[in-house]
């Protein structure tokens, strides 16, 4: 599994003209699944995101969780995370 995090004030997800999620502050996920991948990595993934301290506290330090901000995530499906670039200019 692999993911990309990015903090945000707010995001939204648009397909073909509909809004299909929104976020307020927190973090906005790009999820690639791997074939091997299973239940218990989709745990790990979730526990890691939700405990990692990327946002700032008082003294501007990277040091509070998502939980601590009272943040959301925004979980979006990115299979070019897997995509093997090596041959041409598209990822397969």
């Amino acid at each position: 599994m692999r993911v990309v995090l990015q903090r945000v004030s707010s995001a939204n997800v648009t397909v073909e003209g509909r809004q299909t999620g929104s976020i307020g502050r927190g973090l906005l996920a790009l999820v690639g699944v791997g074939r091997d991948d299973d239940r218990s990595d989709v745990s790990y993934v979730a526990d890691k995101i939700r405990d990692l301290r990327l946002f700032n506290d008082a003294n501007g330090r990277m040091n509070r969780s998502l939980l601590d901000v009272d943040g959301a995530v925004l979980l979006v499906s990115q299979f070019t995370l897997y995509g093997n670039c090596r041959k041409g200019r598209r990822p397969s």
